[in-house]
């Protein structure tokens, strides 16, 4: 229980007590003197979120210091003299509620301001067109509610795109935020997102996006400082993705001369390098490639020269690196056709190159002799008709 007593003792009469009244005046409390007395107490139900009070002093025949929480404010006099005006302005995010923008001190008997100082709320939903801004998640930093559907409109100039920097993004189980490619919910969803994610930019192709926001309504309280903060500004519109380098020892190729989204370049290495990372880069709807520029590397080691059939190869290196030899040798009933020993030697223009091609194993074949014929008054009688 909160009470607070215009005097300075437990006796004082009070002017504010949480029992009769759940909020304190958005307008404040005033003393008739120099105290006030305030007294807490707590029961041993359980935990509550707190509270916290700001007071300030202010000269007898002035208006005190207006204040306004998430704003700012420009007094025509430091003093607030009667005549004082005062204007309230809101920081990026936050909408002026409950008040008037411009205020006066009135009555030189008993100065006073004419209007309750305003409030600055992170409010759901709304239509923001400047070429700047801030959307915030509902009350934020406090708690967003259960069961929310906001809707917020960007809007920048025909001849520009918005680009988005999600600085905070931490919602709660069942809540989901989404970004959509244009000005209404029908439109190509830029991205979505259900739990906590680190900094991250996404870019339109349009001059407007569409920011949804829905809590769930049967989830839990919410955390301090559990939301969304979400920076916009207009950029340059462009719709073709950032013209790509070309690599050392290498070169590329596009599907198309413009590189809109949906071309796609392919890298190459020339002889004697090979290609570190994916060859092809696709240009995605926001404009950016789909990974990281490969680079060309120089080939340092022979290919696996392979095996020859019916035989069985000694290695002396298993990842063929220059100067690495491969010795084959055939199974039995075979010779050897070609070379029986490869080296990787390596070439000035292209890469390493075995020193010959890959021999063969034949089966082994035997010529038959001729036949010497019959000697002057003789005969023949061979064992075989055929003599090895």
């Amino acid at each position: 229980r909160l009470i607070i007593r215009n005097g300075n003792n437990v006796e004082a009469p009070p002017v504010y007590d949480s029992y009769e009244v759940e909020y304190l005046p958005i307008e404040g409390l005033l003393s008739t003197g120099r105290h006030f007395f305030v007294e807490l107490t707590t029961d041993s139900s359980g935990a509550a979120a707190g509270m916290a009070l700001r007071y300030e002093a202010f000269e007898q025949g002035h208006c005190y210091e207006p204040f306004v929480k998430y704003g700012n404010f420009t007094a025509s006099n430091p003093r607030y003299s009667v005549g004082t005006t005062v204007e309230f302005s809101c920081d990026p995010g936050y909408t002026l509620e409950q008040g008037s923008t411009i205020i006066e001190c009135v009555d030189p008997s008993d100065p006073q301001w004419n209007e309750t100082e305003p409030a600055c709320r992170a409010v759901c939903s709304g239509e923001l067109t400047d070429a700047a801004g801030v959307v915030l998640s509902p009350n934020w930093p406090e708690a967003y509610g259960k069961g929310q559907d906001c809707i917020w409109g960007l809007h920048v100039e025909e001849d520009k795109r918005v680009m988005l920097d999600v600085r905070v993004l931490r919602l709660g189980a069942g809540d989901v935020l989404t970004f959509y490619d244009g000005d209404d919910l029908t439109a190509r969803i830029l991205g979505q997102y259900a739990s906590a994610r680190g900094r991250f930019k996404l870019y339109a192709s349009t001059a407007d996006v569409t920011v949804q926001f829905q809590s769930d309504p049967g989830a839990g309280t919410f955390a301090y400082r559990q939301g969304f903060v979400i920076h916009f500004s207009e950029v340059p519109r462009n719709d073709t993705c950032p013209e790509l380098p070309d690599i050392a020892n290498g070169w590329k190729t596009s599907s198309q001369p413009e590189l809109l989204h949906g071309t796609v370049v392919t890298y190459h290495c020339y002889p004697g390098f090979q290609l570190a990372g994916t060859d092809l880069l696709m240009c995605h709807w926001d404009l950016t490639w789909s990974g990281d520029l490969p680079s060309c590397e120089r080939v340092t080691s022979c290919r696996d020269p392979g095996d020859a059939e019916h035989s069985r190869r000694v290695v002396s290196s298993p990842k063929f690196p220059v100067g690495a030899t491969v010795q084959y040798i055939c199974d039995k009933g075979y010779v050897l056709a070609g070379a029986g020993t490869l080296t990787c030697h390596d070439r000035a223009a292209g890469g390493p190159k075995w020193s010959d091609r890959l021999p063969k194993c034949i089966p082994e074949t035997y010529e038959p002799c001729h036949n010497p014929g019959v000697p002057a008054g003789g005969r023949q009688r061979p064992e075989r008709r055929v003599e090895p």
